[in-house]
């Protein structure tokens, strides 16, 4: 295990029911102690693996859900194989009963398969799970979704949308890292990882300092969240983190949503054409148009277009609307064609 001194913020007190805008808008990972108790899978799960299960199975309409299967010798980690050409894993759209039944049948294995049922939204799955374990947060329209897993390791990654976990069953730990740590943190392929988003390469339980020498620094910046049944850990945008299932049976609840219009796209959007358009320029070429996106977009403030009068501000006024952010899109799409 790393050997992180700081401990993510707690604060008690925060339910289902009410939670501060002081949450929503922290920029500090939080644990909320407790969120989650009242729940009804929190205390099936409390009161066995067994009872965990039997509730899902009551909700659960048969629809396929996309599991992972990995060998013992992967040891939950689920990531890619030795040539990073594929994973380490099997994955199928399978019946969730047959899961539920190998994570029960493996809970005193001390070396058991991996088991990883991945981002599954409850809406489709679980009808009428959201509505038993609802929060204050629907005016943010957020994507719940549950993930079932047994010791299972999911490497450092980030997330554009805000994030309120609620760990379920079983107890997790998070291992978080604030976004300049990108520079430290080792990347994988673009192209393809195993949640579909870019991962960090290093492996927490045994980290080759040789080969990733700057990831010391990305520790010393790191945190770390013991999560307990019940708890709840809220995560910024763009924060890093690594998630642990340390129990034979593990469930978390993730509510997604982001806080701009959706018709204002999604940013990796802009980063793969700055791959296209700007990665491959000349070192003082790009070194221009940095300049130009930190006055136009990184460090931008209404004042930087007071000189001109509203209607000419054109795509520049902020915030920006609908129709303009229509217009964008309609002219880069335009543009690509060429």
């Amino acid at each position: 295990m790393l050997d992180i001194k700081t401990q993510v913020k707690q604060i008690a007190g925060v339910t289902p029911e009410a939670i501060p805008e002081s949450v929503i808008a922290s920029t500090e990972p939080l644990i909320l102690k407790g969120f989650a108790l009242d729940w009804p899978i929190v205390k099936a799960g409390l009161k066995s693996n067994q009872a965990a299960c039997d509730y899902l199975r009551q909700l659960y309409q048969g629809k396929p859900v996309n599991a992972c299967y990995g060998d013992p010798h992967t040891k939950g980690r689920v990531f890619y194989n030795d040539n990073v050409d594929g994973f380490n894993y099997r994955a199928a759209k399978i019946d969730l009963n047959p899961v539920l039944d190998k994570l029960l049948e493996h809970a005193d294995n001390p070396e058991p398969p991996t088991m990883y049922v991945g981002s599954t939204e409850v809406t489709n799955f679980l009808p009428g799970f959201k509505e038993q374990h609802s929060v204050s947060i629907d005016e943010h329209k957020p994507l719940t979704s549950i993930w079932i897993g047994n010791r299972s390791k999911v490497a450092a990654h980030y997330d554009f949308p805000l994030n309120l976990a609620c760990n379920v069953v079983g107890k997790r730990r998070f291992t978080l890292f604030p976004p300049e740590q990108v520079k430290n943190l080792y990347t994988g392929p673009m192209e393809f990882a195993p949640g579909g988003q870019d991962i960090c390469m290093v492996d927490f339980d045994n980290p080759d300092f040789d080969k990733y020498p700057n990831f010391k620094q990305a520790i010393a910046h790191a945190q770390v969240a013991e999560l307990e049944p019940g708890d709840a850990l809220f995560m910024p945008s763009m924060w890093w983190h690594h998630v642990q299932g340390l129990d034979s049976l593990n469930i978390l609840v993730t509510h997604w949503w982001r806080d701009t219009p959706a018709y204002m796209g999604r940013p990796h959007n802009a980063l793969l054409m700055a791959m296209l358009s700007l990665r491959n320029l000349p070192y003082e070429q790009r070194q221009a148009w940095k300049n130009i996106f930190e006055h136009y977009i990184f460090d931008h403030d209404e004042q930087d277009t007071a000189h001109l009068p509203e209607a000419a501000q054109g795509m520049l006024k902020t915030p920006m609307d609908e129709l303009t952010a229509r217009k964008i899109r309609a002219e880069l799409i335009e543009k690509l064609k060429r």
